[in-house]
C-alpha cells in the first residue's frame, strides 16, 4: 500500500494540473468559507451571512460542507487528468510491463481518492470548527457537535463523486470525453427529476391523502449525482431571512441517499476494475 501511495505521489508531484488545481481548490475554498464576513446587497437589501446565523452551531457544519461541496470539481479535475494521462501517455501499459497489476492500479487510484477526500474533509472540519468557535452566537457544548454528521456526509459525497469520475476516466480515457459525459449525466438527471416532480405535482390533490405528497422521496433521488446532493441540503433555508419569509428548515437524515451513495461507489469501483480486465490496453 505504501509503495502504491509513493508511486501515485511521484506521478502527481511532477504533473502541472495537479499543482494548479490543488492550489486553486484550497485558495478558493478558504475564500468561500469566509464569505459570510463580507456584506453584499441582495434585492436592494444589505445581507451579511454571519449575521444571518450561518456560522452558528450547529448550522455551521451544514454551511461549510455545502459550500465546499460546490468546489469538488477542482479535485475531480485532478482525478480525471491523472487517470487519463495514464492512457494517453501509455503509462498504464508500461506499468503493467513493469509488474503493476490491474488490481494494484485500481487500488492506487482508490488510495489517491481516499487521501484527497480525507484531506479535504479534515480541512473542512478544522475551518468549520474555527468559524463556529469564533463567530457562533451560542457555544453550548450540546450544539457544537449536534450536526457533525454533515462532515461524514461530505466525506461520502466526495468519495462517491471521485469514484464516479474514476469510472468515466477509465471507460472513456480522454478528459474531454469524461467531462462531456459528466455534464450529460448531470443534465439528464436534471431533466428526469424535473419531469418526475412536474408529474407528481400535476397529480397531487391536497384533499386526497392517498395521492403522493410533493415533499416525498422521488425515484430520481436515487440516481448517482442526485443521491450525492441529497446528503447535504442547501443551508440558505435556515437563515434568519428565510425564517422571516415563513420558511422552516426541516431535515431528516437521508438514509436512503446514504445507502444509495454506498451502492453507487461500489458499482463505480467494480465497474472500473471490470473494464480494465476486459480491455487489452
Amino acid at each position: 500500500m505504501i509503495r502504491l501511495l509513493k508511486l501515485e505521489y511521484l506521478k502527481n508531484l511532477n504533473y502541472n494540473p495537479f499543482r494548479i488545481f490543488a492550489g486553486l481548490y484550497f485558495v478558493v475554498l478558504t475564500l468561500l468559507l469566509f464569505i459570510g464576513l463580507v456584506d453584499f446587497e441582495l434585492a436592494g437589501l444589505k445581507v451579511n451571512l454571519k449575521e444571518q446565523g450561518m456560522y452558528d452551531f450547529p448550522g455551521v457544519w451544514n454551511f461549510t460542507t455545502y459550500i465546499v461541496g460546490l468546489l469538488k470539481i477542482f479535485l475531480g479535475c485532478i482525478i480525471v487528468f491523472s487517470i487519463c494521462q495514464e492512457f494517453s501517455n501509455r503509462m498504464f501499459k508500461q506499468n503493467l510491463i513493469d509488474g503493476l497489476s490491474r488490481e494494484e492500479f485500481i487500488i492506487s487510484k482508490l488510495l489517491t481518492i481516499f487521501v484527497f477526500t480525507g484531506v479535504s474533509t479534515l480541512f473542512v472540519f478544522v475551518i468549520g470548527f474555527f468559524l463556529g468557535k469564533t463567530y457562533s452566537a451560542s457555544q453550548d457544548s450540546d450544539l457544537i457537535f449536534k450536526e457533525i454528521y454533515f462532515i461524514g456526509n461530505y466525506f461520502l459525497k466526495l468519495f462517491t463523486f471521485f469514484t464516479f469520475l474514476m469510472f468515466l476516466s477509465i471507460l472513456l480515457r480522454k478528459s474531454i470525453f469524461v467531462f462531456l459525459a459528466f455534464f450529460m449525466v448531470w443534465f439528464g438527471e436534471g431533466i428526469l427529476a424535473g419531469v418526475e416532480k412536474f408529474t407528481m405535482m400535476k397529480n397531487f390533490d391536497p384533499k386526497d391523502k392517498t395521492t403522493i405528497a410533493i415533499d416525498k422521496t422521488y425515484i430520481t433521488d436515487f440516481l448517482p449525482l442526485e443521491s450525492m446532493s441529497q446528503l447535504i441540503p442547501n443551508p440558505l433555508i435556515r437563515t434568519k431571512m428565510a425564517e422571516m419569509f415563513g420558511m422552516q428548515f426541516k431535515f431528516e437524515y437521508p438514509w436512503e441517499s446514504f445507502v444509495a451513495c454506498l451502492i453507487w461507489s461500489t458499482v463505480f469501483v467494480t465497474g472500473s476494475f471490470w473494464i480494465l480486465k476486459k480491455k487489452d490496453w
